[in-house]
């Protein structure tokens, strides 16, 4: 098994806590990207589609997954298990030191998860305090916040998938 992490970065204009809509671990925001086979490297020609919420059996019949799904080239099996509890919003001040936010944990076996898109179901509030409902399929986002009197929006969106580690200390779970 290897973990990924999918982290995100942007540019915000007057926006902080940008997170998925139901925070950083809904369970019913649809995470897509394309799979890589571990085994004989071929790239999935379309995105998948994984949401924490469904999960389907295990062919070993131990356990569920996230995602099963099995290689067009190869044939290999692999799985994808979401690990929630390690997201972050982003915030205005993370943006702005270039810090990359977390949004999802992935046990992988068999794929390695690349090309992440960004979809609608994301929110953010203004540094005056309004929220907005974003939709960042387009790959940025601008508004006007009547309240702050100001323009809104967020930019250069990037998100990355990187191996990291599990650690376990005093009880809690951590991904470095």
């Amino acid at each position: 098994m290897v973990f990924y992490i999918l982290d995100f970065t942007a540019e915000l204009e007057n926006l902080t806590n940008l997170q998925q809509q139901g925070g950083c671990s809904d369970p019913n925001y649809s995470y897509y990207f394309k799979v890589k086979c571990e085994n004989c490297g071929e790239i999935s020609q379309k995105e998948t589609c994984v949401v924490l919420s469904e999960s389907v059996p295990l062919p070993n019949g131990r356990g569920t997954a996230n995602l099963v799904q099995k290689c067009k080239l190869c044939g290999r099996e692999g799985t994808i298990q979401m690990v929630p509890g390690h997201g972050e919003p982003l915030t205005i001040e993370r943006s702005q030191a270039g810090i990359r936010s977390k949004l999802m944990v992935f046990d992988c076996r068999g794929f390695e998860p690349v090309n992440f898109s960004f979809e609608n179901g994301w929110k953010a509030e203004s540094l005056s305090g309004t929220s907005f409902e974003v939709d960042l399929s387009e790959g940025e986002f601008a508004d006007y916040d009547e309240k702050g009197e100001c323009p809104v929006g967020i930019t250069n969106l990037q998100a990355s998938f990187r191996v990291v580690k599990k650690q376990e200390r005093a009880g809690k779970t951590t991904f470095v």
